[in-house]
Order: structure tokens, then sequence, then C-alpha cells
């Protein structure tokens, strides 16, 4: 039975893929309405994580917040199948990189990076750098149940140049390529919500206790990587920009946790100035902090 539900899903997400974007927006807008007016998909997560992100706006604000994020994750759902069969030149076309003089320098000069992003826009354009850079671009993804969909979803990355790379497999890929006298860009999602018998570190992010991952601080510092902010913002409806923001070329000059703070108050900035194209659905604060509990945990 799975095989045959994969079987339709690829025949669905290949003929999305061969029609035109505008045909795609229509779908995009019926979905919507299922999704938001008809099923109300996880409708009260939402309100939830608006009202306890943003207290100081009103009712009505945090409505007109609410309906754009759910236009907005129609068109998401849609542009991530788009990618899994889209053409190269139509894939590319999605989304600009600017300033990528930046790799080039860092190319010359022998150094790996990391890219620092959240959920933030339409994130699995990220693997699209790799067209783009002569780094290896490495993108850590989490492994999903289903092995069919992961492939499909780790072959269209590969696609556009991208090595997917399992989260648990991160420090022995850095390794493998440094061992190789490989470059790589190492893509990091910042606002992943740990398991609870991984949170080391408690911030406020949004007004609320939040557990991060460590994982851009502690591997900038092992292997000397500078950090690199992507700052993806929406120009108009299937089109998107970034701009890749450099937040240091020293990370071993900042304290513990130094590192950690400012890559993720650079993307509450982000998500402060344009909210509707975060991942609002996701259930980011099911874990609370312990009381009396020191905000770092020893490791």
């Amino acid at each position: 039975m799975r095989a045959i539900l994969f079987s339709f899903f690829y025949a669905f997400t290949w003929l999305i893929a061969q029609i035109p974007l505008r045909a795609v927006a229509r779908i995009s807008d019926f979905t919507y309405l299922v999704i938001y007016h008809l099923v109300g998909y996880r409708k009260n997560v939402v309100r939830n994580n608006l009202k306890n992100s943003f207290p100081e706006k009103t009712d009505e604000e945090r409505k007109a917040i609410e309906k754009k994020f759910y236009r907005h994750l129609s068109d998401l759902i849609f542009e991530s199948v788009f990618l899994l069969h889209a053409s190269r030149k139509r894939a590319l076309n999605l989304c600009k990189f600017n300033n990528l003089e930046l790799f080039e320098r860092f190319y010359k000069e022998g150094k790996s990076a990391i890219l620092v992003s959240g959920h933030y826009g339409s994130w699995e354009l990220y693997a699209l750098i790799g067209h783009y850079v002569n780094h290896h671009a490495i993108g850590i993804y989490k492994p999903i149940n289903n092995k069919r969909f992961e492939k499909l979803i780790n072959n269209s990355r590969k696609r556009f140049g991208g090595v997917p790379v399992a989260m648990k497999d991160t420090l022995r890929a850095i390794i493998d390529y440094k061992r190789k006298g490989e470059l790589i860009l190492l893509g990091l999602v910042s606002d992943q919500t740990p398991a609870g018998g991984d949170i080391r570190y408690w911030t406020t992010f949004l007004n609320q206790q939040t557990p991060v991952f460590l994982g851009v601080e502690k591997l900038a510092q092992k292997f000397n990587m500078p950090v690199v902010f992507c700052n993806m913002r929406r120009v108009k409806r299937g089109k998107y920009e970034v701009d890749f923001e450099l937040l240091t070329e020293e990370p071993n000059i900042f304290k513990a946790n130094e590192l950690t703070e400012l890559h993720l108050k650079r993307l509450e900035k982000q998500i402060i100035e344009a909210p509707e194209y975060w991942l609002w659905s996701h259930r980011r604060w099911k874990r609370k902090p312990k009381p009396n509990l020191q905000q770092t945990k020893p490791e």
C-alpha cells in the first residue's frame, strides 16, 4: 500500500513541476482555503505561538499574521513539491543569491564556512546554492521514517549540487572533507527543537524560554569556520532573494553560548520584520524548562 501511495505522490509532484507557475499558484489558493478555513490545520498551535511571541500585538494584528502565514504555507508546500522534479532552469529562477563573492573569497583563502538559517521563507531553495559555489554545499537534515520520500527529497537536493547529510553523520562528514583537503559550506537550520535528552541550553527567543541546539557554535569553534547568516526574503509570489551576512570570521573569540545568541538574535530579527514567513505551525515550544535549573546544562 505504501508503494502505491508513493507512486501516486510521485506522479502528482511530477505533474506540478510540468505546469506553469501561474497554475500552481491557483492550486495553492485552493489549498489555502482547505487547510485554513476547512481543516484548520494546527490553527490552535499557530495562534498560541503568535500570542506568546507577540503579546504586545492586538488580536486583529495577530489574526492578520495568521492568515498571511497560511497563505505562505500553501505556497511553500507547492514550492517544495515543484523543486522535486523541476528543471534546473526553472528551479534556479525561483531564488536569487546575492553577494556570492563572499564565498569566492573564502574559497581563495582555503576556508570552509557554516551557513545558518531558520525555517523561514522557502528554505528548501537553499539547496540551489550548490550550483553557484566552488565549495561542496552540505545540507544537514533529520531523517524521516518513510525512506522512499527521504530518497526522493535528497535526490532533488543532489540535482542542484547539494550534498545531503544526516544529522548524526555531521561530524564525520566534516572530518572526511577536511582530510581530503576539500572545502565545504555547511548548512544548518538553527530553530529545530532538541530532543529532551539533548537539551544543553535554554535562551529567550521570541519572548519565550526556548531550548536550542549548540551545533553552530560548537562546530564553528572546533573547525574555526566563519559563520554566515542566510537572510532570505520573499520579493513576490514564487520569487525569493538571499543576502549572505557574515556574522563572524573568528568564532573562537566568543565565550560560551555567545555565538549561539548572536545567530539566534539575527533570526529573531528576521522573523519580527516579516513574521508571516516563519513556520508557526511547528510545535517549537512543546518543551518547558524545569524550575531551578541553570540556563546551561553541563555536558
